[in-house]
């Protein structure tokens, strides 16, 4: 990077399992040493404990080749099942064990394809597993195989001392990570990581107002103008002439998330007004019915055209 003047982004930059919670400060040492040195670095989180994946993400890549098919398959040999199972549990330099990072008790199960496995959404692994009569092994197995799909989960694997450490640092921006949902309908058949709804809420109430973390200025600008800048998206991310009106209008004193692990599917509070590209879409709190946004593409676009 820095022999070729390229900028770079870490995307969701954690500590993701306890051995590796006190290598937080060894990261940020050595990102802000290659500040220091002229290299552009920046980096983003969401500010929760809990990563979003699937349980693929607790199984080595190697039974995984060839897609879903080929994986689901080979789950069903007794041979190569007991080598995935003490792959689960054994530490590893060759992929991201996130089965033993949150363990069985920190993996929540949240979305299912099949009706009959629905039952199993916001419960952990191991409690599906006592349900079921199986080792949590065996049950992030069977259930891989019987739902059809590598099966949405939550993994409790960093800790709430190095969110907020993050959080202080002036070269991180705030992300969800996560799709944009509505609390009706077929979104309700499966839980969403609760940063879908409450992200950036949940900075602005609890880590701003709350534990007074960042100031709210500093927070604003990590919020829009800064990965505005960093994304190079041209004339977004501040109130200026010229510049696309996206307004949003809410009240420091009550902006607050509601959406849990429990219950996702819950609005954040205390936005009154939403302008995009100067069209209002939230008037009070309420949808216009208006939808004037667009797709927004980066300097790097042209040359990604097929």
């Amino acid at each position: 990077m820095s022999k070729a003047k390229l900028p770079g982004e870490i995307y969701h930059l954690k500590a993701a399992g306890n051995p590796n919670w006190t290598k937080a400060d060894e990261a940020i040492a050595k990102i802000d040493s290659a500040r220091n040195a002229g290299v552009q670095i920046t980096a983003d989180m969401y500010t929760y404990i809990a990563s979003a994946s699937g349980l693929d993400a607790t199984m080595p890549p190697w039974v995984q080749e060839g897609g879903y098919k080929d994986w689901a398959e080979r789950l069903k040999d007794p041979a190569i099942r007991e080598r995935v199972k003490n792959e689960m549990n054994s530490p590893s330099g060759d992929w991201e064990n996130c089965y033993l990072y949150a363990g069985p008790e920190g993996i929540l199960l949240l979305g299912f394809k099949s009706d009959s496995l629905r039952p199993y959404t916001g419960k952990t692994l191991a409690e599906v597993a006592r349900m079921r009569g199986e080792s949590p092994e065996e049950t992030a197995m069977n259930l891989v195989i019987e739902d059809g799909s590598r099966v949405g989960a939550a993994f409790f694997e960093m800790n709430e001392d190095n969110v907020q450490k993050q959080i202080k640092l002036p070269w991180m921006s705030f992300c969800s990570d996560e799709g944009s949902y509505a609390p009706e309908g077929v979104f309700l058949t499966w839980n969403p990581h609760p940063r879908a709804y409450g992200s950036f809420a949940r900075l602005l109430g609890k880590y701003v107002r709350d534990e007074k973390l960042i100031t709210l200025e500093e927070a604003i600008r990590r919020l829009t103008s800064f990965p505005a800048e960093n994304l190079k998206i041209k004339r977004r991310g501040l109130l200026k002439p010229g510049y696309f009106a996206d307004v949003v209008v809410f009240d420091p004193t009550t902006i607050q998330d509601h959406a849990t692990f429990e219950q996702p599917h819950q609005y954040s509070t205390g936005v009154s007004h939403v302008f995009v590209n100067g069209v209002q879409v939230l008037n009070n709190g309420e949808h216009t019915g208006e939808k004037p946004g667009r797709v927004l593409r980066g300097p790097g676009w042209k040359g990604c055209k097929q």
